[in-house]
């Protein structure tokens, strides 16, 4: 599905005076497959923006493009004010965590961290002394004299970010930092980096797949699908009011159910199914409605049978084949099972409509329209 472009405590002595970044216009393609094409973005000074979007959406291109990492084929690009086009990355003042380490195995976490400032010929008293603020900062402090063979995975992430601050760029960029954790590791490390951005007081631009990781880190969200901006917003506003439907699914755990009706007089008609209309659409439209939203029971205007269970504990999501498709639903305490025929039933006014291809929002539930 083709999707239209979218318009859409501080430590003083490491805070820059100037971070924004803007991008107008940014094209990039390897060969002849168009990965970034036409992206207008401005960062604001001293946000956390997540780049999201599915592998191959271009969010990495383009924080290599930042970086000077990688050239654009058209576009502008600024970083506090500045054009960057023809700037080397050396010169550019920003700070960058790949996915992967990348530490020195023979080095110790001090040396690790100190290493970049020796290479620009620092006094050896602020090289000590940055990198001791780093190391408070980032909890270091017990294991500058080791090596990166006896960290964590978790502790060897935190020299990586610990040899970016001690730099003290004007920007962070983070390219799929945490991929390489385990689940327990992934969501410690989201603290440290929340914190990380509280105590800095910086830009930072993060890259991930996982929606997860953008929802509880950004200030604001860019979501991307096939080169393409498709929607940028606080983490809330793009969940309640996705601008179509690729953000509506791709932001939200389950993804929200997406289903196709139409409107018959003050009714959306569809396969299996009868549910009271909503807004002014008319007809063939997708209904999209959150799994959060919508109750298992023994009535319910959509019915299916369970296919899959995902237990939480008190309550979790069934997922059921149902004439009109799949549909994921929550439930509370009930006893069910793979195989059991059940109701599905809206909470309330839980209804997104979309445009029949999913490219536009026509309506949000009224409660989140403010």
């Amino acid at each position: 599905m083709q999707i239209p472009l979218v318009v859409p405590c501080v430590l003083s002595t490491l805070r820059p005076l100037v971070s924004d970044v803007r991008l107008v216009g940014i094209k990039k393609s390897f060969g002849e497959n168009a990965i970034v094409k036409g992206v207008d973005l401005d960062v604001i000074d001293g946000e956390f923006l997540v780049m999201v979007g599915p592998s191959g959406c271009g969010k990495t291109t383009l924080l290599r493009i930042i970086s000077g990492l990688e050239q654009m084929d058209e576009g502008e690009l600024f970083i506090g004010g500045k054009k960057m086009n023809d700037v080397p990355p050396r010169e550019r003042d920003v700070g960058m965590v790949f996915q992967s380490y990348a530490l020195y195995p023979h080095m110790t976490v001090r040396e690790n961290m100190a290493f970049g400032l020796e290479l620009r010929k620092l006094p050896r008293a602020e090289i000590d002394a940055r990198v001791a603020e780093a190391a408070r900062m980032l909890e270091l402090g017990p294991l500058l004299e080791r090596k990166p063979k006896a960290l964590s995975g978790g502790q060897r992430q935190r020299v990586a970010m610990g040899r970016v601050i001690v730099r003290r760029p004007q920007l962070f960029l983070f390219d799929e930092p945490l991929s390489n954790l385990d689940t327990a590791l992934r969501v410690a490390m989201r603290g440290e980096l929340a914190r990380l951005h509280r105590q800095l007081g910086v830009t930072m631009i993060y890259v991930t797949h996982d929606q997860v990781e953008a929802m509880t880190l950004a200030t604001r969200v860019a979501v991307f699908n096939q080169g393409i901006l498709q929607q940028l917003g606080a983490p809330l506003e793009l969940y309640h009011r996705p601008c179509n439907a690729f953000v509506a699914q791709f932001l939200g755990s389950p993804s929200m159910n997406l289903i196709t009706a139409k409107r018959e007089g003050d009714r959306f008609v569809g396969a299996g199914f009868t549910l009271p209309a909503v807004g002014d659409a008319s007809g063939e439209v997708k209904l999209g409605m959150r799994p959060q939203d919508l109750r298992v029971g023994s009535e319910g205007p959509i019915r299916g049978e369970i296919e899959a269970v995902e237990r939480l504990g008190f309550d979790g999501y069934a997922f059921l084949k149902t004439p009109a498709g799949p549909i994921a639903a929550r439930f509370e305490g009930a006893d069910v099972q793979v195989g059991q025929t059940v109701a599905v039933m809206p909470t309330g006014d839980v209804l997104h409509v979309f445009s029949s291809d999913g490219a536009r929002a026509l309506r949000h539930p009224e409660a989140r329209r403010a």
